[in-house]
């Protein structure tokens, strides 16, 4: 399949629920939600893209990195990059296509496996989202990562060690989704969490665990005092709260106040591998991907995935050897201009 055949698939079965814009940036799409769009006025999209577009690469070509080091481990898994598969659930709602749960997780979590790096899987009110994502993860020999909503303790609980029997890498909350009304609505109720529930949460789990939706240094070191093994420096993608700034911009504070005691992942606007290079030099040490993830499972099921892991990985390469990275465990602030830190 051809990239722009791949594209071409995506935009028409999207159904209008997405344009396929030559630069997703959030502007067409603002206020669509249920949709791909962000909330309210979108700024929080926007400033997602925006916050990286900001951020400057120093090319450097003086130097010996030929074949930069790519791979990389998480929780033990290796992986082929820093790269993963951002949870996305609900397909009809906000994808208006026809793929059901079950087939977009297969096709996000066996794509991101054939590329050798990680996906995740979402919630959602429907069981079928939650199921269907571990029935991909089994499928694929426990190589995935479930996501579950903010539920009551006791429900993320045992979720999240159904997910531990499935063979899961890890499990997470996105927090961020805490003031979702379809959740409330369907009788699911969903809220923000105190340091005592995280502790509750982590104490009778099985797997690691992520929390997803930390924007604040203050969050960042709430987790890590609990226990909690990753976060990921997220505003869901501009779709919880509107006016939010961009990820890029909170990431460098967060990454020096957690140094060290546990994972830091990021997404937010990141659209090529030149991003994911970006975040890495401002601190992440591993990066989620969505909305290109999204159009290439809608486009072209895990052949798609895989198609857009591919891309990211060689424009990534080509970052790192223009500026001068060598490995991506070890990436600094001096491939951006000026140094974030």
């Amino acid at each position: 399949m051809e990239w722009s055949e791949l594209k071409a698939k995506a935009k028409e079965r999207f159904n209008g629920a997405c344009r396929l814009c030559p630069v997703c940036n959030g502007v067409a799409c603002a206020g669509e939600v249920p949709g791909m769009g962000g909330v309210g006025t979108g700024m929080g999209f926007r400033n997602n893209v925006s916050a990286l577009a900001d951020i400057k690469l120093n090319l450097r070509t003086v130097h010996r990195v030929n074949a930069p080091i790519m791979s990389t481990a998480l929780f033990g898994q290796e992986m082929s990059m820093p790269v993963l598969a951002a949870a996305v659930g609900g397909t009809a709602m906000n994808m208006k296509c026809t793929m059901s749960e079950a087939e977009y997780s297969a096709a996000v979590i066996t794509g991101s496996v054939q590329a050798g790096v990680l996906g995740m899987t979402g919630d959602g009110p429907n069981p079928e989202v939650f199921q269907g994502g571990l029935s991909a993860i089994k499928a694929e020999q426990g190589k995935g990562i479930a996501i579950i909503k903010p539920r009551e303790s006791e429900r993320i609980v045992l979720l999240a060690n159904e997910a531990a029997q499935a063979g899961a890498v890890a499990f997470g909350i996105d927090i961020d989704a805490a003031a979702l009304i379809n959740m409330t609505r369907a009788g699911q109720p969903v809220g923000p969490k105190s340091f005592i529930e995280l502790e509750y949460i982590k104490r009778n789990t099985q797997i690691p665990f992520i929390v997803k939706g930390i924007m604040t240094v203050d969050d960042a070191l709430a987790c890590a005092e609990a226990g909690v093994d990753a976060i990921v420096v997220s505003n869901h993608g501009g779709r919880a709260l509107d006016h939010t700034p961009g990820t890029a911009e909170v990431l460098p504070a967060i990454a020096r106040a957690v140094q060290g005691r546990l994972v830091v992942m990021v997404d937010g606007g990141v659209r090529s591998g030149v991003d994911v290079l970006k975040m890495l030099a401002l601190g992440a040490e591993f990066v989620l991907v969505g909305r290109p993830v999204i159009a290439g499972a809608v486009g072209g099921g895990a052949e798609g995935v895989k198609m857009v892991m591919d891309r990211l990985a060689a424009e990534l390469r080509a970052a790192m050897v223009l500026t001068g990275a060598n490995d991506v465990r070890s990436v600094s602030s001096r491939v951006i201009y000026p140094p974030a830190w």
